[in-house]
């Protein structure tokens, strides 16, 4: 188009424009100086005038961006985040509209069908900032201008339509979406455009000679959870257990092993059960004081160094380590150990500089150190008799993983009531310049507590602490329960059927956690978990395994060569159940982006719950395979067929990330 026509039509905007606006000072002052009500007829007409004159402007406003950018139907690339391409394009009408003006584009998905798939939600926004510079207008105005002003969104957005209030509802353009399958299919489930960071996770943490139990189990899996969320974005990712393996109790277990197995240095002690063994020890610390004394001289020579004492305490690790790395490769969890001992050497070089930097001040023998608004609990640095604390350690370790490791962001996965003492931890660390917020993140994922079915803290009924091997255990035993109860042991191999009772089983205790939100406490129950309806993951891996059968039923390329297939393929979306199904699978990347903010995985839960309810909406209004009476295939709607295809592979990731394990066949 030429300059004259844009020209042209700007002129007559402006001068449109100027209308509106005397004529709504008009209604104004009719209403207001002349008290004029609603309900008068000239009032009206005026309203009536008005809106009209409104219409008019929103038409010129759009056929003059049109005149402006004359290539406005290209195709938009996925980002991977349909929110952030509509804020792309919102953000840029928004300027457009209101260039003197800095407003954040509001995007939100919306609540009901007939608002559209998503809203803008920035227009009153607009309106609280022109008001401060004594400008009325109304939020469907402002709404109604940024309509206007939108520019290359057409391969994005199918309509907009504004509401009375002034949200914009946006409904996505079919074409938009069924390349964002196409895309899925041909590229992968790929993350959103991040930049690349060292992150290092500290999690799980169980204490040397002393057996993981439930209390074990939250910190476990969402610090997995979190690790593999990370891995998939991208990032450089360290997995820290941070163990306790140092301290006043290897004492005792030193001495205690001295007397009972006094070859432990040519032989490794038959240690059979840890627990025990330091049960033992304990109760001889406790009362007998020459055994007492001689544990504190133990403590003295390991930390010292002395070869003897040091190879004691090697063989007590090592026993203890055997039986983590069981639980561990169990839930198929994969951890570097960097226990308190790894960060002894430090924990003196850390004081040194805290004294040095004059943070550390004396209280009643100890050296304890305020954050930067010296509240709350301050650290205590350096006991009175001179030892070090957990506060020690954690300052060594933070100032390690930031100097040595080069780390980004570090996240510590504890239960709740550890909140205040890591705000203690953060604060001293910025205090003492080690931790500078413009340059690194830092996150206490907290945790509730797990509660058994009497909503009590979950115990056995002796009123012991929950073994987690034992806890894994009872979970084979019922998810094998539940697979016999179905009948699965005659259709499946006995590989088959082992493979089925570890994904239950694990997959079962994995998901029951994490699909909670994690800052609540949740009721363990064996019978919740494995119910195959409703958000379990018995219902999950089911629906997933019937999906991923989909294609293999086709036969032909379907079962053996998808690939193939989807390479000729165009998908078209044509029924509402196929438009609903393949909407859901495209907001993966910002369920990806939302977790990044808050690190609750009970998002990613809900999502997947989504994809399968919406599955089974889809697959009972949609048929994928026609057979005639005899069971042949008579004919199979390939775009279907490649719709089940992309959303089996959206579940296969986000199971992934959950840690739950898949089975072809259960």
């Amino acid at each position: 188009m030429s300059g004259s026509n844009i020209i042209c039509a700007t002129t007559l905007i402006r001068g449109m424009e100027q209308e509106v606006s005397l004529l709504r000072a008009e209604i104004e002052k009719s209403r207001q100086g002349l008290g004029i009500e609603d309900s008068n007829p000239e009032l009206k007409k005026l309203m009536e005038e008005n809106t009209k004159l409104r219409h008019r402007l929103a038409i010129l406003h759009r056929a003059c961006a049109n005149l402006e950018t004359p290539n406005n139907s290209a195709k938009l690339s996925h980002s991977g985040s349909i929110i952030g391409d509509l804020q792309q394009v919102f953000m840029g009408a928004i300027r457009k509209a209101y260039p003197d003006l800095n407003v954040p584009c509001v995007i939100a998905i919306s609540s009901m069908a007939k608002f559209g798939d998503y809203q803008c939600n920035s227009a009153m926004n607009v309106v609280q900032q022109l008001k401060q510079q004594s400008v009325k207008t109304t939020p469907r105005e402002v709404a109604e201008k940024i309509v206007c002003a939108l520019t290359n969104h057409e391969a994005l957005i199918g309509k907009v339509e504004v509401a009375p209030s002034g949200f914009i509802n946006i409904f996505l353009s079919k074409d938009y979406v069924e390349h964002g399958i196409i895309n899925l299919l041909k590229n992968g489930i790929n993350p959103p455009t991040l930049k690349r960071q060292r992150v290092i996770v500290d999690f799980s943490s169980p204490n040397i000679a002393k057996e993981m139990h439930v209390g074990h189990l939250r910190s476990t899996i969402i610090g997995d959870s979190i690790c593999r969320f990370l891995e998939f974005l991208g990032y450089d990712v360290l997995r820290i257990n941070h163990i306790g393996d140092w301290g006043t109790q290897f004492g005792m277990l030193i001495a205690h092993l001295q007397d009972k197995f006094p070859n432990f240095q040519t032989e490794s002690p038959p240690i059979g059960d840890l627990q025990s063994f330091y049960k033992e020890s304990k109760v001889r610390f406790d009362n007998d004081e020459a055994f007492k004394k001689r544990a504190y001289e133990c403590v003295v020579k390991l930390q010292n160094g002395e070869n003897s004492y040091l190879k004691a305490w090697n063989r007590i690790c090592d026993v203890s380590r055997r039986e983590f790395q069981n639980i561990y490769d169990r839930l198929d969890v994969k951890l570097c150990e960097r226990g308190e001992s790894f960060y002894q050497s430090r924990m003196v070089a850390i004081v040194d500089e805290l004294k040095r930097g004059n943070f550390l001040e004396e209280d009643d023998g100890r050296l304890i150190m305020w954050g930067t608004d010296q509240k709350g609990i301050p650290l205590t640095v350096v006991k009175s008799d001179g030892g070090f604390t957990y506060d020690t350690s954690d300052m060594a370790a933070i100032k390690q993983r930031i100097v040595e490791e080069k780390a980004d962001w570090l996240i510590y996965v504890t239960d709740a009531g550890q909140a205040t003492h890591f705000q203690t931890v953060f604060a001293c660390a910025q205090r003492a310049n080690i931790l500078d917020m413009q340059n690194h993140r830092v996150d206490h994922v907290g945790f509730g507590v797990v509660l058994g079915e009497d909503g009590k803290k979950f115990k056995t009924r002796s009123g012991d602490t929950v073994k987690l091997a034992e806890l894994l255990d009872e979970g084979l035993k019922r998810s094998m329960d539940k697979l016999l109860e179905k009948e699965r042991h005659l259709v499946l191999t006995a590989e088959e059927l082992r493979d089925a009772q570890e994904s239950v089983a694990y997959g079962c205790i994995k998901y029951a956690d994490l699909s909670h939100n994690r800052n609540n406490e949740y009721v363990f129950s064996f019978d919740k978990m494995l119910e195959d309806k409703g958000n379990t993951a018995v219902y999950l891996l089911y629906a997933y395994t019937r999906i991923r059968s989909i294609a293999r039923n086709c036969g032909g390329d379907y079962a053996t060569n998808i690939q193939k297939v989807i390479d000729r393929a165009v998908i078209k979306l044509e029924h509402d159940r196929e438009w609903k199904l393949a909407k859901t699978l495209l907001r993966f990347g910002d369920v990806m982006l939302l977790i990044t903010k808050n690190l609750s995985l009970h998002y990613l839960c809900e999502f997947v719950y989504e994809i399968c309810t919406t599955f089974s909406e889809f697959y009972d209004s949609c048929y994928c395979i026609k057979k005639n009476k005899e069971g042949k295939i008579v004919e199979i709607h390939e775009s279907r067929v490649l719709l089940c295809e992309a959303t089996s592979r959206v579940l296969g990731r986000c199971f992934d990330i959950l840690g739950l394990k898949p089975v072809d066949r259960m």
